[in-house]
């Protein structure tokens, strides 16, 4: 599953370790087998028929939690969004106040979710800007991302960074992380370890945010 990572870096999963289902964790076993199924068959290929037979429970027993598949992916889509939130909080904590840093390790800790979850992410992306979203996941998806904006906010203040919309300051940010990501699942950056491409990134970003 995905998991959150602490001040030290270290990632811990964010729910106890997987446990047979039992009595009042219905919900929670289920989000865990989906989350697997996810990432192995993809969001079109997820089934609560599968995934009750795969936690031992009769096939009617998950709409007590999900009365449809799409009720599933919203809910494994915002469970990702807080876990996310909460993993790039912990990255700027770690940090400090220096907005380098604090943009390499944004930087590190998104790839790394990204690169290990990435079906997930996508199922998160797509959740929270298809027609009809959900106040709730939009919101999610806000705060989850707020750490960023709020370090690039900060680094204008400090005059490390250029002026102008944080928002569109860290959507080019975002878009290279995204290239590289994108690069890295498709197998396309050969022998080059995908931390030392993502420091490089993460310097050319720096350089080209600097105020001229």
């Amino acid at each position: 599953m995905l998991a959150a990572s602490t001040p030290t870096g270290t990632l811990h999963p964010v729910t106890t370790a997987a446990r047979p289902y039992h009595h009042g964790n219905l919900r929670e076993a289920l989000l865990r087998a989906g989350e697997r199924a996810l990432e192995a068959g993809g969001a079109e290929n997820l089934s609560l028929r599968e995934l009750a037979r795969e936690v031992g429970v009769s096939h009617a027993a998950p709409r007590r939690h999900f009365p449809d598949r799409q009720a599933l992916l919203d809910a494994l889509a915002l469970s990702g969004w807080e876990r996310l939130g909460a993993t790039l909080e912990a990255a700027v904590l770690a940090a400090g106040d220096d907005f380098d840093a604090r943009l390499l390790g944004l930087a590190r800790a998104y790839v790394d979710v990204a690169t290990r979850h990435p079906a997930l992410v996508a199922l998160m992306f797509a959740t929270k800007h298809q027609a009809g979203a959900s106040p709730a996941l939009a919101a999610a998806g806000e705060r989850a991302l707020a750490p960023a904006l709020a370090a690039v906010a900060d680094g204008q203040a400090a005059g490390a960074v250029v002026p102008g919309d944080p928002e569109q300051v860290a959507i080019v940010a975002f878009a290279a992380l995204q290239g590289l990501v994108a690069l890295a699942s498709n197998g396309m950056l050969d022998d080059t370890p995908l931390t030392a491409m993502l420091d490089d990134v993460v310097e050319r970003l720096v350089l080209g945010l600097r105020p001229r």
